[in-house]
Formats: structure tokens, C-alpha cells, sequence
């Protein structure tokens, strides 16, 4: 295997066209190696873009940006993030140890495709737009449609993601990012749910964004369980209405963490937990 250093943008994207499917591209590493060394992948050249300071780049505005180099402990910390993407930042608290967070980017959750990616349920109900840029052009691809299957995205061999666009929670919303797991850090999510909440002035719920991992091959937006709560005050029955869309999208799988059945029966609970703290937190 060869490794190769991209230094600029232009580098890097010269480096995909050259290589194609032989490359891999590297930032932080902690998953990329990790299936390196378990044979889960063999690239022929590992492209290294951590240097790259034009993916590094970050703001919040109107709309966030976020360069694909974010790291997992810069989204957990700043106070920017945390307050325009509160479910985005408790995610990001949420991945590994602190080591991992120093390192480990949001492109590389992203792009690494994996079914418990605990930052695409945040992303998803902020209807997350990614850039894909190769020497052939740009492309911008909505979140929804980048997951194709586990491990597999929408990203061609010669481009790479270059921004991620987002929308910052709204005045009178509220969201919150909660993660079910054996223990309570540096755990993979047994379940993650993202809900993000908007209200009317007569408390009922004008707009709903619903995002789950690790209950299908890919993580995944909602939209009956989201028009399930639309115009309800989260009573019962559109609480139960909503889970019951949940239960009826899912299809987990039985792992050595939990069960298919088991991942199915907490959604409910989780669901109402969430939509309630969404509430309060709308309400501050």
C-alpha cells in the first residue's frame, strides 16, 4: 500500500483523478485504520488531506457550513455549535472517547456509511445538503440520498466531500440527539434518535424532523412519523401514532449488543422522551 499527502485541494482532487478506486482517503483514522487492520478494506494508496486547510473551514450563519475536517470535539465544544446545533453537538460528545472526538472528523462519520453513525441523525433533520467535488465539477447531494447502504455512499471514486450545509435549529424549536447503548460512553448506539421540533403560538407542532440510527442498513429520516406529531400537542395518540411509523420503517438486526426486538420496543419510549424535551427546550 502507498501513501500519498494532499496538501492543497487541488492536490487532493488531482490525486483522486489519477487514482480512482485505488484510493482510500485518510483524515483522523479512527475508522479508516481500524478496518485497515481488520481486512475489512485494501486500498491501494491511502491519500492523506488532514493538512488540507480549505476543508477545514467552519461557520454559522443563515445556513452552517461545515468543512468535512470538523472534528467530532470542536462540534462537542464550541459554544457557535452548540447553541445553533444542539443535537449535533451532543452527538458529536457521543462518538468514542475524547481521544477519537480530537480526531475524528464529521466528514469521515459521514462517509464512512456506518448504520450507527451517531452525527447523521443530527445532520438528517437539519436537512444537511454535502458538496461532492471532483476535476469534473461540483455536485450537491441532499443527506437523504448520500446513504445508499451500509459502508456504501453516493461519493464516485474520483470525488470527495468537500462542505456540509445545514440549517440551524430555528426560534420556537427545539431538538435533542438521544443514544441508547450498554453503557454510557464510548459505546456504538444500540439506537439513535435525533428530533428536532418546531411550535406554533398555540403550542402545537408546526414542523418535525425524526432521524434514526442503527435500525436499518443506513441511518434514516422519518417523514410518517414526522406527519404523525405535525399539528398534535404530543398527546398520547400521536406520540404512539408516530412510534408506531417508527416501528413500521425500522428493520434492525440482531447483533451482539442487542436485539432486532429489543431495538423496536424501546422507540416508543424513546420517541416520547425526546419530543418532550424538544418541547422544553423550545419553551426557555
Amino acid at each position: 500500500m502507498r501513501f500519498r499527502r494532499a496538501r492543497t485541494l487541488d492536490e487532493a482532487l488531482d490525486l483522486l483523478a489519477e487514482l480512482g478506486d485505488e484510493a482510500q482517503i485518510l483524515a483522523g483514522g479512527t475508522d479508516v485504520m481500524i478496518q485497515y487492520l481488520d481486512g475489512q478494506i485494501a486500498p491501494g494508496t491511502l491519500v492523506h488531506i488532514e493538512g488540507v486547510e480549505e476543508l477545514a473551514m467552519a461557520s454559522v450563519n443563515h445556513r452552517t457550513t461545515l468543512g468535512p475536517l470538523t472534528t467530532h470535539r470542536t462540534l462537542a465544544t464550541d459554544d457557535a455549535f452548540a447553541t445553533a446545533h444542539p443535537a449535533l453537538a451532543a452527538s458529536a460528545g457521543t462518538v468514542g472517547g475524547w481521544q477519537t472526538q480530537a480526531v475524528g472528523t464529521i466528514g469521515g462519520n459521514i462517509c464512512n456509511a456506518s448504520p450507527a453513525a451517531d452525527t447523521a441523525p443530527p445532520l438528517l433533520v437539519a436537512d444537511t445538503e454535502v458538496t461532492l467535488t471532483s476535476r469534473r465539477g461540483e455536485r450537491r447531494v441532499p443527506l437523504t440520498d448520500f446513504f445508499l447502504e451500509r459502508r456504501r455512499t453516493a461519493l464516485e471514486p474520483d470525488e470527495l466531500l468537500t462542505a456540509i450545509d445545514l440549517d440551524p435549529l430555528p426560534t420556537g424549536a427545539g431538538e435533542v440527539y438521544l443514544k441508547i447503548g450498554r453503557r454510557g460512553a464510548m459505546e456504538v448506539a444500540l439506537v439513535g434518535l435525533a428530533v428536532r421540533l418546531g411550535f406554533a403560538g398555540d403550542g402545537t407542532v408546526a414542523s418535525a424532523g425524526i432521524a434514526l440510527c442503527s435500525i436499518a442498513p443506513t441511518p434514516r429520516r422519518m417523514p410518517d412519523a414526522e406527519a404523525a406529531l405535525i399539528g398534535s400537542r404530543l398527546e398520547s395518540g400521536a406520540l404512539d401514532a408516530a412510534a408506531e411509523a417508527l416501528r413500521a420503517a425500522a428493520s434492525p438486526i440482531d447483533d451482539a449488543r442487542a436485539s432486532a426486538a429489543y431495538r423496536i420496543r424501546i422507540l416508543r419510549g424513546l420517541l416520547e422522551r425526546a419530543a418532550l424535551q424538544c418541547r422544553e427546550a423550545a419553551t426557555r
